[in-house]
């Protein structure tokens, strides 16, 4: 039987709520360990994010798609695997989710919930290292369902996992995560100003990467 609108709503705003928990308790958590120790701070801060990719995909996935990422459905939107109205939800609570998400950390860690980053992110460097993050993981997703549907929540951890290391900007690669990133001025944070940024080269790496994949997969006689 297949899941509620409203049932798929509220796995993407979990889902992403938990991500982003994830993301930014880690991140905190990593940091005030770590003695200063930026690269351990980041190790800290990376397998936690990949690990519970895994957990949320694998779980939420069967209800949703799990896609906890504008990104991501704005490209199944373009598949027409999901429709304009579910996809502006998904968006939304993704958002949302993403915003209680950051919340919670703060919650837990005893800091003020409500916080602007101060954490500089800028530069064509950047932004195009968030291309290749997005472009990266959106081949990840479609091209390990069309190869192994199953293994689609270890292949996205995996990649974020690695993208965390290989890109200059550690891989945000999801507008819901960089926006309610914003709001935390923890380890994990970016600058309000830069999100604008960083979203726009998203989500022109994501079509980018839909197309490649179109094209990749095509069958010619």
């Amino acid at each position: 039987m297949s899941s509620s609108f409203s049932q798929r709503l509220a796995a993407e705003g979990v889902g992403t709520a938990f991500l982003l928990a994830t993301v930014v308790g880690s991140g905190i958590m990593a940091e005030a360990l770590a003695g200063g120790n930026v690269a351990i701070a980041l190790l800290g801060n990376t397998i936690p994010t990949g690990a519970i990719l895994v957990v949320l995909i694998t779980m939420l996935g069967p209800i949703s798609g799990a896609h906890f990422n504008p990104a991501v459905t704005l490209v199944f939107a373009l598949r027409r695997e999901i429709d304009v109205k579910a996809s502006l939800g998904y968006v939304a609570v993704q958002i949302i989710g993403g915003l209680l998400g950051v919340l919670t950390a703060h919650l837990m860690f005893g800091l003020d919930m409500m916080q602007f980053s101060q954490k500089i992110r800028s530069g064509g460097s950047q932004w195009f290292a968030e291309g290749v993050a997005t472009f990266g993981l959106v081949m990840t997703i479609l091209l390990t369902l069309k190869a192994r549907q199953h293994a689609v929540a270890m292949a996205v951890g995996l990649y974020i996992t690695a993208a965390y290391w290989f890109t200059a900007s550690t891989s945000f690669a999801n507008p819901a995560v960089t926006i309610a990133r914003g709001f935390s001025d923890t380890f994990a944070g970016i600058r309000p100003v830069d999100v604008a940024s960083f979203i726009a080269a998203q989500l022109v790496a994501a079509v980018i990467a839909l197309w490649f994949c179109n094209w990749l997969l095509s069958r010619k006689d």
